[in-house]
């Protein structure tokens, strides 16, 4: 599902218009985002927690070289399902392969 089709729905199941759904769509993205920042968590309770993790610097490898390259310390977003999100998804029936 992409951001249209997200939206469509979300306008669908809201009874909104598509702009209204954009709208709330890019503000729930922009407040996350924003608290993220400020290196606040975002917790929904029943679907998950939004929080920020640090990756300490390390050394990598070019894979075309095999040189040895220093690779920076840096923030990194992360997302933990919450337990009935995650149950709701085992639940769900795959599709056949």
């Amino acid at each position: 599902m992409n951001k249209a089709e997200l939206i469509d729905q979300i306008a669908k199941n809201a009874g909104l218009t598509k702009s209204q759904a954009n709208d709330a769509l890019d503000s729930f993205t922009d407040s996350v985002v924003a608290a993220l920042k400020k290196g606040d968590k975002v917790t929904l309770v029943g679907f998950g927690t939004f929080s920020v993790t640090e990756r300490s610097a390390r050394n990598g490898r070019n894979p075309q070289t095999g040189e040895t390259i220093k690779i920076k310390a840096r923030k990194t977003p992360k997302f933990k399902a919450g337990s009935e999100f995650s149950a709701k998804i085992a639940g769900a029936k795959t599709a056949k392969k």
